[in-house]
C-alpha cells in the first residue's frame, strides 16, 4: 500500500520560512522515479511548484525561494520554503510516478498523491 504524507504545514508572517516534508512509504523516492510540488489556493486551478527529476526545475513564482532536498535512502522530499509570501497560501501536496518515467515529458502523470498540508502566509 503506497502512501505520501506531507507536513510541516502552517500559518507564518510574509517573509518569514517553513520548511514542508513528503515521506513515502510503500515505494521508494529513488532516482528512478519523479517527483513534483503542486499546491492549490482556493478558487485557483492547481499549479505545479518543483518537478524533480535528475535536476529540479521551479515555477517562475518560487523560483530563488525555495528549495527543495530528496533524500533518496529516507524516501523524503523536504521542500525549503522561504521569503514567503501572502499568494504562496494554499494547500501543498507532493506527488510521485512511477518507477522509470521520463521526467522531461511534459504530460507525465502521477499516480501517487499525497494528502496536502496547509500552508497559510498572512501579510
Amino acid at each position: 500500500h503506497v502512501q505520501l504524507v506531507e507536513s510541516g504545514g502552517g500559518s507564518v508572517q510574509a517573509g518569514e520560512s517553513l520548511r514542508l516534508s513528503c515521506a513515502a512509504s510503500g515505494l521508494s523516492f529513488n532516482n528512478r522515479r519523479c517527483n513534483a510540488w503542486y499546491r492549490q489556493a482556493p478558487g485557483k486551478e492547481r499549479e505545479r511548484v518543483a518537478l524533480i527529476g535528475t535536476d529540479t526545475t521551479y515555477a517562475d513564482s518560487v523560483k530563488g525561494r525555495f528549495t527543495i532536498s530528496k533524500d533518496t535512502a529516507k524516501s523524503t522530499l523536504y521542500p525549503q520554503m522561504d521569503s514567503l509570501r501572502p499568494e504562496d497560501t494554499g494547500m501543498y501536496y507532493c506527488a510521485a510516478s512511477r518507477f522509470g518515467a521520463n521526467c522531461g515529458q511534459s504530460d507525465i502523470e502521477y499516480p501517487y498523491l499525497g494528502q496536502g498540508t496547509q500552508v497559510t502566509v498572512s501579510s
